[in-house]
C-alpha cells in the first residue's frame, strides 16, 4: 500500500493550505545524524539533492548549471534560448570538472577594469593570471579595489600562491590550503597547466555533496521547450544537443495544446525523462501523465515574480496543490516537482513532505553571483541583480524577438509578471552554494525529526499540523531583543 504524509488529527482541513499554514510534528527517530540522510530524488532526473533551478532567463545560465549540478541539483535552461546557444552551454557544462571550479583566467596585460567585471562572476572572487595556460598569480576583488582601472593586472596580482596537483583528494586539498593559510589555489596538471581552482570550502563541500552526473560521469543539465511552433523538432534538437531531461513548460499546463504537444514529443522516444506543467489538480496530473509526462510540475501563481493570482484569481495554495498532485502521480508510478513559493528551507521540507520528488526554485537563487546578468550597486552600496518573471513584458520581448513589431506590441499589452525586481546579494551568502548549504541543512534536519533517511520515507512518515498566522510568527527568530 502506498503511504503518504498524514495530518496530525488524522483528517485534512476543509480548506487549501500554503506552506506558511503548515508545520511538521517530530516523530520517534532512529536517524541520528543529518549525514545519514540521502536526499536523492529517484525521479529520473539524477538529482542527489532535491533542488531544481527554474527555467528563468535571469537565473538559469551555464555558471548556475555547472555549480548546482556539481552539488547534486539540476538547472533547466529557459525555452527562449536559441538551440545553438543551448548546445554550446550543454557541452560546456558537461566538460566541467566534478570537483574543481572553473577558474576565471586573465592575461597579465588585461586591465584592472576588465578584471573587476569578471571576478564577480564567481563566488570565490578571484581570477588566475596565466601565461601559456600556466598560473602566474592571483587577483582578488581586494587587490583590484582602489586601483587605476587601466592598470594591468600583472602589476597588482599576488605571486605568492600555492598550487594543488590534479587528482588531489578534497581532504588533501583542504589540509594543504589550511597549512599554507590560503583560501584557494589553482589546480595544475603535471606539466604545470591550469585545470581548475579549489577553495577550502569547496573541498569540504566535495565530501558532503554528490554531483548529478549522467551515465558517462558528466554533469547533467535540463532544458525547457514551449508548446508553440514545431515542438517535436525543438525537443529532438535539444535531445541531440545532449540535454538530460526535457521540461515542457507553459503557464496553463492543463490545456489541449499541451497534451497534444506532450504526446507528440513522447512519441519521438528521445530516451530522456519528460517533465511537463504547470497544473494544480489531480485531474491535470493524470492527464499529463497519460499524455506522456514522467514528472508533473505543480504550481500556478506562487512564484515571487508572478502576478497571476492577483491579475486573474487563478491558482491554488501550493502545499495543497502539491499534496493532491503528488498523490495522483504516486498512484500512476510517476513524480511531481513543486514549482514556486519556497522562501525558507522549511518550505522545501514541506514540499517534500507533501510528496514532491524535487523542488523548483527561481527568485531565491536570482540574488546570487552565479545567476546570469551584471552586478549592480544601489545608492546605499548594496549589490544586486535584476530578476523578472517569465510572463512579464520583458520576458515576452525575449521570446518574440522574431515577431513583427506589430505582433510584439500586441503581445506586450498583456503583461503578467514583474519585469524589474532587485534581488540583493546577501554578503554572508553570496553564492548559490551558500543557499544550497542552508537549504539542505534544514531539510536534512527535518528528515531526522521525522525519522526518515530518504525522500520517499520522509513523505511516508511526515506528520503535518495546521497553524494560525500567530503560530507561524512564533516560529520566526528574533534578530534583536524585545
Amino acid at each position: 500500500m502506498l503511504r503518504h504524509m498524514r495530518f496530525l488529527d488524522g483528517t485534512a482541513p476543509g480548506h487549501d493550505l500554503t506552506y506558511d499554514d503548515v508545520f511538521l510534528v517530530p516523530s520517534r527517530s532512529g536517524v541520528a545524524s543529518r549525514f545519514d540522510v540521502d536526499l536523492a530524488s529517484g525521479d529520473g532526473s539524477g538529482t542527489t539533492i532535491p533542488l531544481v533551478v527554474a527555467n528563468m532567463t535571469a537565473i538559469a545560465g551555464r555558471r548556475m548549471a555547472e555549480t548546482v549540478s556539481r552539488r547534486g541539483g539540476l538547472v533547466v535552461i529557459p525555452q527562449d534560448i536559441p538551440l545553438p546557444v543551448v548546445a554550446d552551454v550543454v557541452q560546456w557544462v558537461k566538460s566541467r570538472h566534478l570537483i574543481y571550479d572553473t577558474p576565471i583566467m586573465l592575461r597579465g596585460n588585461q586591465t584592472v577594469g576588465e578584471a573587476l567585471v569578471l571576478v564577480t562572476k564567481r563566488a570565490h572572487g578571484a581570477a588566475v593570471v596565466v601565461e601559456d595556460d600556466r598560473p602566474l598569480g592571483l587577483v582578488t576583488e581586494a587587490d583590484l579595489t582602489g586601483v587605476d582601472r587601466f592598470a594591468q593586472v600583472s602589476g597588482v596580482m599576488s605571486t605568492s600562491l600555492s598550487t594543488l596537483p590534479d587528482g588531489v583528494t578534497p581532504a588533501e586539498a583542504f589540509e594543504a590550503l589550511t597549512e599554507a593559510r590560503h583560501r584557494l589555489a589553482p589546480v595544475v596538471r603535471a606539466d604545470g597547466t591550469l585545470v581548475g581552482l579549489l577553495t577550502r570550502t569547496g573541498a569540504l563541500r566535495a565530501t558532503i555533496y554528490r554531483p548529478n552526473v549522467d551515465a558517462a560521469g558528466r554533469l547533467r543539465i535540463a532544458a525547457a521547450v514551449g508548446i508553440n511552433g514545431d515542438v517535436p523538432a525543438k525537443a529532438r534538437g535539444l535531445a541531440e544537443a545532449g540535454v538530460d531531461l526535457l521540461v515542457m513548460d507553459t503557464a496553463h499546463g492543463h490545456q489541449d495544446k499541451m497534451l497534444e504537444a506532450l504526446a507528440a514529443v513522447r512519441a519521438l522516444d528521445l530516451g530522456v525523462p519528460i517533465a511537463a506543467g504547470n497544473v494544480v489538480t489531480a485531474s491535470g496530473t493524470r492527464d499529463l501523465v497519460a499524455a506522456g509526462a514522467d514528472i508533473v510540475k505543480v504550481g500556478v501563481g506562487p512564484g515571487a515574480m508572478c502576478t497571476t493570482r492577483m491579475m486573474t484569481a487563478v491558482g491554488r495554495p501550493q502545499f495543497s496543490a502539491v499534496l493532491e498532485c503528488a498523490s495522483a502521480a504516486r498512484e500512476l508510478g510517476k513524480h511531481v516537482w513543486a514549482d514556486g513559493g519556497v522562501r525558507h528551507p522549511r518550505d522545501v521540507a514541506l514540499a517534500l513532505a507533501a510528496g514532491a520528488a524535487n523542488v523548483m526554485i527561481g527568485s531565491w537563487f536570482a540574488g546570487t553571483l552565479e545567476s546570469p546578468g551584471d552586478l549592480f550597486t544601489d545608492p546605499s552600496g548594496r549589490a544586486y541583480k535584476e530578476s523578472f518573471g517569465m510572463a512579464s513584458s520583458r520576458a515576452v520581448a525575449h521570446r518574440t524577438a522574431s515577431d513583427t513589431s506589430f505582433e510584439r506590441a500586441r503581445k506586450a499589452i498583456y503583461e503578467e509578471g514583474i519585469s524589474h525586481a532587485r534581488m540583493f546579494i546577501d554578503p554572508a551568502r553570496p553564492s548559490v552554494e551558500d543557499l544550497i548549504d542552508t537549504i539542505t541543512a534544514g531539510v536534512r534536519s527535518s528528515f531526522t525529526y521525522a525519522g526518515a533517511a530518504t525522500v520517499p520515507e520522509f513523505a511516508a512518515r511526515a506528520v503535518a499540523g495546521v497553524q494560525s498566522m500567530a503560530g507561524f510568527a512564533e516560529g520566526r527568530p528574533l534578530h534583536t531583543s524585545w
